[in-house]
């Protein structure tokens, strides 16, 4: 069952991870934001708003279940190493930049969520 489990951990974190990164192609493929009817007809053809809506409602299916089998602390701290994975994957594909404080914030966000998991008692 704890394999199950942190397989579907691993499941939610791949699927947030690659809506955020929809997200940003999404919106950088959309641009310049006019807030009129041509901008709105380039957001509904954009193919990475439909792939965003898609993983939103994946995402739920998974975090629904993996609440339902695992305890909810570890759940839902592990539901946003997103900012972690999307940090990461930011810096190499979109050439972002990283801050000394961001990237501890990152080292606290992954040992907080390994330090609920370990800590957690009932499965």
């Amino acid at each position: 069952m704890r394999l199950k489990i942190l397989i579907g951990f691993v499941l939610l974190i791949a699927v947030d991870t690659f809506v955020q990164f929809g997200f940003k192609l999404a919106g950088n493929n959309t641009l310049p934001v006019t807030l009129d009817l041509p901008w709105l007809e380039r957001v509904l053809r954009e193919p990475w708003v439909l792939a965003v809506i898609v993983g939103y409602g994946a995402a739920f299916a998974i975090y629904m279940t993996l609440i339902k089998h695992a305890p909810i602390g570890p759940a839902f701290a592990a539901s946003h190493m997103e900012i972690v994975t999307i940090t990461v994957i930011s810096t190499w594909y979109f050439g972002d930049s990283i801050t000394l404080v961001q990237a501890l914030g990152c080292c606290a966000i992954v040992g907080g969520v390994l330090v609920l998991a370990a800590t957690e008692t009932g499965a």
